[in-house]
């Protein structure tokens, strides 16, 4: 699908325009402790000319034959780009979680390691995360590593996305 850079894209965003838009797939979730799933997804990344993007994503767990389940998680937060290609993503989750992650976008990708992670009393424990994101062939995928439940960093989500 085609896709334009906006006229008021903010230029410290150059990096990660490719990004803007609503993305849609499948992936999958693993992680010790728990049954390995597959989730059907939706990102959606929106900016208004200043030098952030407002990012949301909502999943839901899928069956064998791709089917809605039900709903999973949800995440929203803010994609601050800085010159050079350096960038802040703060996101709060459901789940009682506030991230602060620092990392560098450019040719394609977009490579993040958390600095801080905050989690309520009922949360689960959480201590560190990476995410990765590439433009592969014109569509979105990422890779997302955790520390948590006292088991090292290590990969628990990853997904392919179209353009919607």
């Amino acid at each position: 699908m085609p896709f334009e850079i906006p006229d008021n894209l903010h230029p410290d965003c150059g990096p990660v325009a490719w990004m803007l838009g609503t993305w849609q797939g499948n992936g999958h979730g693993d992680y010790p402790g728990i049954e390995k799933y597959e989730f059907g997804q939706e990102l959606i990344f929106t900016h208004d000319g200043r030098p952030f993007f407002h990012y949301f994503s909502r999943s839901w767990l899928v069956d064998a034959s791709g089917e809605k389940v039900r709903e999973d998680a949800l995440e929203t937060g803010f994609l601050r780009c800085h010159p050079g290609g350096a960038v802040e993503l703060v996101l709060t989750h459901e789940t009682g979680y506030a991230e602060i992650y620092y990392g560098e976008a450019g040719g394609g990708k977009l490579d993040l390691t958390t600095d801080a992670v905050a989690r309520t009393e009922t949360a689960d424990e959480y201590t560190a995360g990476k995410r990765l994101y590439g433009n592969v062939e014109g569509d979105l995928l990422y890779a997302y590593d955790v520390a948590a439940r006292g088991e090292g960093l290590q990969p628990r989500l990853w997904a392919r996305l179209k353009r919607a």
